[in-house]
């Protein structure tokens, strides 16, 4: 395996909280009929699966021939990815049942993608990294850059070999599908706590009837 990398151990399952530091947490207010959105473009989920989207085009564009299916495949992965989590985000308001639908679908397009990856590194005779890996260790922790974008990886994403860039792919995928699952936990947490739309509607109809019953009764 190439030593291409130096730095100390990254645990991803640090995430786990800072997975909980985004939009959901303006979704549970009962009082609201459309509670407030939160910005996606400060969900971690998100942040992660923007650098993967921009390495796998980069990666399709360097080591596929044009013509490839398999292109075609990794690049809409890589976007079903990004923007799942966007439209899901975006649908948060009005219905909580879609946003846990896309952010499935984001989950779903993230870990095919990964199979792409890891059977371009089989079908070559090239490692898939241990997680134990200094290789691996060093990736997890720039992918713990805050905020993260692009650019943490711009030039290992254009100087290093195949076999590099799609391991730092693998490894960002894993960060992102644990952040992905822990979003959905939340979620679902939530929606069973408080309901959709519908639930919300309701109980803003029977707050406003008890609200007037106490009216008429001072008067």
């Amino acid at each position: 395996m190439s030593k291409v990398f130096d730095g100390s151990h990254g645990n991803h399952e640090s995430y786990g909280k800072a997975a909980t530091q985004n939009s959901q947490t303006s979704h549970d207010s009962q009082g609201l009929i459309l509670p407030p959105r939160g910005d996606y473009q400060t969900l971690l989920s998100y942040q992660k699966s923007e650098v993967i989207y921009q390495i796998t085009y980069r990666f399709c564009e360097r080591f596929l021939k044009k013509g490839d299916r398999t292109v075609d495949q990794m690049v809409q992965a890589a976007r079903s990815g990004k923007q799942n989590i966007v439209e899901g985000s975006k649908a948060a308001t009005t219905s909580k049942e879609m946003e846990i639908k896309l952010t499935n679908v984001a989950r779903a397009s993230l870990e095919e993608l990964l199979e792409d990856y890891r059977d371009y590194l089989r079908v070559r005779d090239l490692p898939v990294w241990d997680k134990q890996s200094r290789e691996a260790a060093f990736a997890r922790k720039l992918g713990t850059t805050s905020p993260l974008s692009f650019e943490v990886f711009r030039d290992l994403i254009k100087t290093r070999p195949s076999e590099v860039v799609a391991n730092i792919a693998i490894c960002l995928i894993h960060q992102a599908n644990y952040l992905l699952d822990q979003q959905l936990k939340a979620l679902e947490k939530g929606f069973l706590k408080d309901g959709g739309l519908r639930e919300r509607m309701t109980r803003a109809r029977l707050q406003a009837r008890e609200q007037q019953r106490k009216c008429r009764g001072k008067v």
